[in-house]
């Protein structure tokens, strides 16, 4: 069976302060293939999501369409996994036997919106090359009065406990975990969810807790174990994963001040990661300075092969939330990549919005090249076969390639594919510049370029593992114009500017279509500076979202070598 998905060359219109927003001494290099770049995506309070009501059918096609418009950013952006908030407050985006629906997609609670959220969103994100994760609130299930807690009072009023105006379900209970593995489970069986993330899997802030820490750590990591096995029953291939606070513990230099995860919370999240009952977990460590770099170093040192991916605290960038500048997530960002660690952004809404100018930065600068999820090695390494008969098939403006399937040799019931180009004949599949589409489902892609380009597929399976490579043969001679825009390495001389042109900005393309930079159009001459070496062609963009092709650049390395970025 064959699909057919195009990758659109999508022009990245950029704020009026986006030229100047990467003079600081950051190195923005040594891009990883693998790495986890996520976002929380949360429907409580519709905080980023769902601002309309599904309460009819115009009202469900907006509500999707606000959907589609979020996760469009996010995959131009690099996002490769979205944390989809599902289980908001014992209520549900879902179809669930056990609980209701939340109010927050129609307006009214436990009303069907008329549509399923969760199955919605996972084929969205898969058509875009990105993994979606269950967000699972676990213990906390709001005001005592609402309606998912009456519901929930009705049916196991065991489980629970009242604590001021918010119930929660008790962790001391020996049901909980139970419960809260069957609602996982039912995620699971019932949706092609790549995880479960649990959330709040820790004793409330406002619980008085015994002082015997041990046990209290044994109660939560009960829920753990039962959700663990049950999911892994279900599908092996599902990564379970948690959002622990962000500090584990006091470390021998540095004090976590009272707030960690496994004393003042009972999370004993890096147990969890020895014991293999975690696959990843996201830490929250939503702090500055002393407080964020030697705990993401613990969270490191400590991780045991999982992966870790920090949250990072971008909602205090917002003026109403804090005084952070985008230098402090800047400097947080690269320091986790050094370390080999990925990043994760707390919240969708903070950075698609582009506060202080940090989704600007992420699409241009750090994260201009895909990235893969990293391999659950430890679940199950046998890659799968090759596919096999990969062919090009040269159109009007575009490539058509297409390949026979591959096979999974584990426990994985698909595959997908990752595909590279370059125009190199020996296509490098190591290299993230070449990467240009991941996790494509279905045996063919359209790529929009008039570049001929060699291609390499491999097929991936749901525990991450890839394959060796299908690559084409030598490509067609260059069409590469041999006339060349001017530029000494810092700065382009602009061809001239007819009158006619309607033009407000400048976007360098890779040569397989891939906007890298955008620069205002304005003068003769338009700083080069960061802009990455290798071959680009230029293009015009203007207010009514029309391109022209100016020409191409060649910026050399300082020995005259450049690199054919993809």
């Amino acid at each position: 069976m064959k699909t057919k998905i195009t990758i659109l060359c999508m022009a990245l219109m950029l704020s009026l302060t986006a030229g100047a927003q990467n003079k600081m001494n950051i190195n923005y290099g040594g891009t990883p293939k693998r790495e986890v770049r996520a976002v929380w995506l949360a429907t409580v309070e519709s905080l980023d999501w769902p601002m309309v009501k599904a309460n009819s059918p115009e009202n469900i096609k907006r509500q999707q369409n606000e959907l589609t418009d979020i996760l469009d950013k996010l995959q131009r952006a690099g996002v490769n996994l979205v944390l989809m908030q599902s289980r908001v407050r014992a209520s549900t985006i879902y179809q669930s036997d056990i609980e209701p629906w939340d109010k927050n997609l129609t307006g009214t609670p436990g009303k069907y919106p008329g549509y399923d959220p969760l199955q919605f969103a996972i084929e969205q994100c898969h058509a875009r090359g990105m993994q979606i994760h269950s967000w699972v609130v676990t213990l906390p299930i709001g005001p005592w009065n609402s309606y998912a807690a009456k519901r929930m009072r009705e049916k196991h009023p065991e489980l629970l406990r009242r604590i001021g105006k918010d119930g929660y379900i008790d962790p001391e209970n020996t049901g909980t975990a139970a419960y809260i593995a069957a609602i996982c489970a039912e995620i699971v069986r019932k949706y092609d969810v790549d995880g479960i993330h649990l959330d709040y899997i820790r004793y409330p802030d406002a619980w008085k807790m015994p002082a015997n820490r041990a046990r209290c750590r044994e109660n939560i990591t009960r829920i753990v174990r039962a959700v663990n096995q049950t999911i892994k029953q279900e599908k092996p291939w599902v990564m379970l994963s948690c959002s622990p606070v962000g500090k584990h513990d006091d470390l021998t230099r540095f004090s976590s001040r009272g707030w960690n995860a496994r004393t003042a919370v009972a999370q004993d999240a890096q147990q969890w990661l020895k014991e293999g009952l975690m696959d990843a977990e996201f830490p929250m460590i939503y702090f500055r300075g002393d407080n964020f770099y030697p705990f993401a170093l613990d969270w490191q040192e400590n991780a045991n092969g999982r992966i870790i991916a920090p949250g990072l605290g971008i909602y205090f960038m917002h003026p109403s939330e804090g005084r952070w500048n985008l230098a402090d997530v800047q400097r947080q960002m690269n320091y986790l990549r050094q370390i080999g660690l990925g990043h994760t952004y707390f919240r969708s809404k903070f950075f698609t919005e582009n506060t202080k100018g940090l989704y600007d930065f992420t699409v241009n600068e750090f994260d201009r090249f895909l990235a893969v999820v990293p391999a659950m090695s430890w679940l199950n390494k046998t890659p799968p076969t090759s596919p096999s008969g990969l062919a090009v098939k040269y159109e009007t403006g575009r490539q058509l390639l297409t390949w026979n399937a591959a096979r999974s040799r584990n426990e994985s019931p698909d595959v997908s594919y990752n595909i590279y180009a370059s125009r190199g004949e020996n296509v490098d599949v190591n290299d993230p510049r070449n990467l240009i589409a991941q996790l494509v489902r279905g045996t063919s892609l359209t790529i929009d370029t008039k570049v001929p380009l060699n291609y390499a597929v491999c097929a991936i399976d749901r525990f991450g593992n890839e394959s060796e490579p299908a690559r084409t043969g030598a490509g067609k001679k260059s069409d590469m114009p041999t006339c060349l825009i001017e530029n000494d390495g810092k700065t382009m001389r602009l061809p001239p500017r007819p009158n006619t042109l309607d033009a407000e900005f400048v976007i360098f393309k890779s040569l397989a279509g891939t906007p890298v930079a955008t620069r205002i159009y304005c003068g003769d001459d338009i700083d080069i500076s960061t802009l990455p070496y290798g071959f680009y062609s230029v293009h015009s963009l203007g207010r009514k979202g029309r391109t022209h092709r100016l020409g191409w650049i060649k910026k050399e390395t300082e020995m005259g070598k450049s690199i054919p970025p993809l």
